[in-house]
């Protein structure tokens, strides 16, 4: 078990420490550090950031092989603090026994908790590079299966760190 720390009662500070300067010394230290560091302008259409694999984009279906690897179990509809998620699923004759029909995520209301990501069985929702999302009307807001199914290949370094986190 973790030790706590001890609580500092007012009575416990010593003089100095009651009017807070060397609390008010030590922001100023830091806010100065940071104005006089050298400061750079990323060029954004041009020069696109490249997130690292363990930035949180916009979730996605993995496809493999054409198909996708859901299983429709709609435990990420479910977990989905917003519920912005809707599974509907169906029998198929492929090797898994069910695939969702209907896979819906409402970006409007997404809020990138990859708690979906977390409690797929499957890893078939993943969260990907992607950060660029605009809309011009309410509808186009609403991804199904066409916009949501990514390749394998594309999804293969955020797979990997998922891999190593588990």
């Amino acid at each position: 078990m973790e030790k706590q720390k001890p609580i500092i009662h007012r009575k416990d500070l010593r003089w100095y420490e009651q009017f807070y300067i060397p609390q008010i010394i030590a922001g100023m230290k830091i806010t100065l550090t940071q104005v006089f560091r050298p400061k750079f302008t990323r060029q954004y259409p041009e020069v696109k950031w490249q997130p690292p694999p363990s930035f949180r984009g916009r979730p996605v279906l993995v496809e493999q092989n054409g198909v996708e690897r859901c299983v429709a179990c709609g435990l990420c509809s479910r977990v989905c603090p917003a519920l912005a998620i809707e599974v509907q699923a169906s029998e198929t004759e492929l090797s898994k026994e069910r695939y969702p029909v209907k896979f819906e995520i409402n970006m409007l209301r997404c809020i990138f908790c990859s708690f979906c990501e977390e409690v797929c069985p499957e890893e078939a929702i993943v969260m990907s590079q992607d950060f660029e999302l605009t809309f011009t009307r309410q509808e186009d807001g609403i991804f199904g299966k066409d916009k949501l199914l990514t390749p394998l290949d594309k999804l293969k370094d955020r797979l990997e760190f998922l891999r190593k986190m588990r």
